[in-house]
C-alpha cells in the first residue's frame, strides 16, 4: 500500500512561471525525495495536492522548456 507523504509542514513556493497576481498560479514544494507535490495556489487550504514522480516532473518542465 501506497502512503501520501505529511505535507502539513511543507514549504510551497509559486512557480516562476505564473501569471503573477491571483491568477493561474501553481506552487509546488521541494526537498521530497523522489516527488514533487504541486498545488493551486489559488486555493492553498483545500486544492487538492497532485504527486508527480521527479523524473516525470523533470522532463514535463524540460518540454514545457524546450
Amino acid at each position: 500500500m501506497k502512503h501520501s507523504p505529511d505535507l502539513s509542514a511543507a514549504a510551497w513556493r509559486k512557480s516562476s512561471y505564473s501569471a503573477g497576481g491571483d491568477n493561474n498560479c501553481l506552487e509546488v514544494s521541494d526537498d521530497h525525495p523522489g516527488i514533487v507535490p504541486v498545488r493551486d495556489s489559488k486555493r492553498p487550504d483545500d486544492s487538492p495536492v497532485l504527486l508527480f514522480a521527479a523524473t516525470s516532473w523533470t522532463f514535463f518542465l524540460t518540454g514545457i522548456k524546450n
